[in-house]
Protein backbone atom coordinates (compact mmCIF):
# COMPACT_ATOMS: atom_id res chain seq x y z
CA UNK A 1 0.00 0.00 0.00
CA UNK A 2 1.01 3.52 -0.42
CA UNK A 3 1.10 6.03 2.31
CA UNK A 4 -1.87 8.00 0.36
CA UNK A 5 -3.89 5.01 0.44
CA UNK A 6 -2.82 4.05 4.26
CA UNK A 7 -3.95 7.99 5.04
CA UNK A 8 -7.46 7.22 3.61
CA UNK A 9 -7.97 4.43 6.23
CA UNK A 10 -10.12 4.61 9.24
CA UNK A 11 -8.10 4.20 12.43
CA UNK A 12 -10.05 0.79 13.09
CA UNK A 13 -9.29 -0.13 9.65
CA UNK A 14 -5.03 0.61 9.97
CA UNK A 15 -5.64 -1.40 13.73
CA UNK A 16 -6.91 -4.10 11.92
CA UNK A 17 -4.31 -4.37 9.06
CA UNK A 18 -1.60 -3.96 11.04
CA UNK A 19 -2.99 -6.64 13.01
CA UNK A 20 -2.88 -8.93 10.14
CA UNK A 21 0.26 -7.56 8.91
CA UNK A 22 1.80 -8.53 11.61
CA UNK A 23 0.38 -12.08 11.63
CA UNK A 24 1.31 -12.47 8.41
CA UNK A 25 4.96 -11.34 9.28
CA UNK A 26 4.58 -14.12 11.70
CA UNK A 27 3.97 -17.09 9.35
CA UNK A 28 6.36 -15.48 7.10
CA UNK A 29 9.15 -15.91 9.84
CA UNK A 30 8.04 -19.73 10.45
CA UNK A 31 8.08 -20.66 6.83
CA UNK A 32 11.94 -18.43 6.78
CA UNK A 33 12.77 -20.59 9.60
CA UNK A 34 12.11 -24.00 7.78
CA UNK A 35 13.56 -22.80 4.80
CA UNK A 36 10.19 -22.79 2.67
CA UNK A 37 10.27 -19.50 1.76
CA UNK A 38 10.68 -18.60 -2.04
CA UNK A 39 11.02 -14.99 -1.53
CA UNK A 40 12.63 -13.67 1.61
CA UNK A 41 12.39 -9.89 0.67
CA UNK A 42 8.77 -10.51 1.72
CA UNK A 43 9.42 -10.15 5.35
CA UNK A 44 11.16 -6.80 4.31
CA UNK A 45 8.09 -5.53 2.91
CA UNK A 46 6.02 -6.60 5.35
CA UNK A 47 7.95 -4.95 8.13
CA UNK A 48 8.49 -1.91 6.41
CA UNK A 49 5.07 -1.86 5.34
CA UNK A 50 3.67 -2.04 8.95
CA UNK A 51 6.23 0.65 10.00
CA UNK A 52 4.64 2.80 7.75
CA UNK A 53 1.00 2.01 8.98
CA UNK A 54 2.03 2.62 12.55
CA UNK A 55 3.48 6.11 11.50
CA UNK A 56 0.31 6.98 10.18
CA UNK A 57 -1.34 5.65 13.28
CA UNK A 58 0.97 8.33 15.58
CA UNK A 59 0.36 11.04 13.20
CA UNK A 60 -4.15 10.77 13.45
CA UNK A 61 -3.42 10.42 17.22
CA UNK A 62 -1.58 13.42 17.46
CA UNK A 63 -3.83 15.36 15.19
CA UNK A 64 -6.91 14.04 17.20
CA UNK A 65 -5.07 15.41 20.56
CA UNK A 66 -5.03 19.15 19.25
Amino acid sequence: MKVAEIKELTMDELVKKIRIAKQDLADLNFKHSLNQLENPMMIRHLRKEIARMQTIVTEKQMLEQK
